[in-house]
């Protein structure tokens, strides 16, 4: 670092610039009481070029080094013919710091690049992710996947140390891409079936799922000896329809989500049982409609296994993946320690732990799992 003395100077007041290698222009005032300070700051610092916060000190140095007395300024910075030059300590102290930044980047790419080592990824450093855009699971915004399932893809990727690149397709081809291994992983709120395993490998649950009983808010019905005789209304079509008969409900059909919300809001249906985190989304974005989606109280009950089921959201990868798999799944474990995927889920109306607590039948053992295999569960969240 040269110095070479700029505008200012006096025998009382010396100001100084110096010019390092990492392109920091400083000025530095020997001001009356001794002390040298830094009063001009040019360019990009060595701290904002690595991403480092700006020190909020006003001194150039610490304390140790800069806060000098008149007597020692010339055993200091070796004021030779009105040309200061820095102490060796303030050379070490620069070149200390700047290798301890270089080798906290050096550990971190290192833990980026070894997070997965071995990984099947289909292109080196990168994730391609099939989304099929339908919130609140998947959706695009600035180049960048958003949505519950979107988000917490995201952190997954950043754990891996690997980029997100999204690849927006239809639902129906999202597996044959996985299977074909033209993209490495799909999501977007699959929900985990012994069927599908025989298709694909899929990860641990990211969140849960359950039916909701969707009404104005107030009305408090919340399990099944509640809902006799109402006017309940869902779509056609849904598996749990012959087990809603069987309760003793006055069953209202609707080929639409948008007819039955608008029924619900004019009061010609009491309770709603619709696809559930579309109808906690609808809740969440749209509150002026005044409506509440409580979760069904009934545990898993053989007799009404579709309305008391609930169910595993999962990502989906190739059965030629083990790996990325094995990777991505532990990446989820920290999430659910965490709380990282409930945080994801927040941002979208999903926060009720009802989205979080496992079902109380694990279909998964022996099937893709162990015998002793456990759901995953919240760390703890404040």
């Amino acid at each position: 670092m040269q110095p070479s003395k700029i505008a200012g100077d006096s025998s009382q007041n010396r100001i100084f610039k110096f010019s390092s290698r990492h392109r920091r222009t400083v000025k530095l005032a020997i001001i009356p009481d001794g002390r040298a300070e830094k009063i001009a700051d040019h360019q990009e610092s060595l701290s904002s070029a690595i991403g480092m916060p700006r020190p909020r000190t006003r001194h150039f140095f610490p304390r140790t080094s800069v806060e000098i007395s008149r007597r020692n300024v010339k055993g200091s910075f070796g004021l030779e013919n009105g040309r200061p030059e820095m102490r060796k300590c303030v050379t070490k102290y620069l070149v200390g710091l700047a290798s301890g930044v270089a080798l906290l980047g050096i550990a971190a790419n290192a833990y980026a690049a070894s997070a997965c080592e071995g990984a099947e990824l289909v292109q080196d450093g990168k994730l391609l992710v099939a989304y099929n855009g339908d919130m609140p699971g998947t959706g695009l915004k600035d180049g960048k996947l958003i949505g519950i399932d979107g988000k917490i893809m995201n952190k997954v990727a950043e754990k891996l140390g690997v980029t997100v690149e999204p690849q927006m397709m239809e639902w129906s081809a999202e597996i044959e891409s996985v299977k074909s291994r033209r993209v490495d992983i799909m999501h977007g709120m699959m929900g985990w079936t012994e069927q599908r395993t025989k298709a694909i490998t899929m990860t641990d649950p990211i969140y849960y799922g359950g039916l909701l009983f969707t009404q104005k808010k107030g009305t408090g019905i919340d399990d099944f000896a509640k809902l006799k005789g109402k006017r309940v209304g869902t779509l056609q079509g849904f598996g749990f329809v012959p087990e809603l008969k069987e309760i003793g409900v006055d069953l209202r059909l609707y080929d639409t989500s948008d007819a039955a919300i608008r029924d619900l809001s004019a009061g010609r249906v009491d309770v709603l049982i619709l696809d559930p985190p579309l109808i906690q989304y609808t809740t969440f974005k749209q509150p002026d409609l005044g409506f509440e989606s409580l979760p069904i109280k009934e545990q898993w009950d053989l007799k009404r296994p579709s309305l008391t089921d609930k169910y595993q959201v999962v990502f989906g990868l190739s059965l030629e993946a083990p790996k990325l798999a094995g990777c991505i799944n532990e990446a989820i474990a920290d999430l659910w320690k965490s709380c990282g995927n409930l945080q994801a889920a927040s941002e979208f109306g999903f926060s009720d732990r009802f989205w979080f607590t496992p079902p109380s039948q694990s279909p998964r053992r022996g099937v893709d799992r162990a015998q002793d295999w456990a759901y995953p569960k919240l760390g703890s969240c404040n």
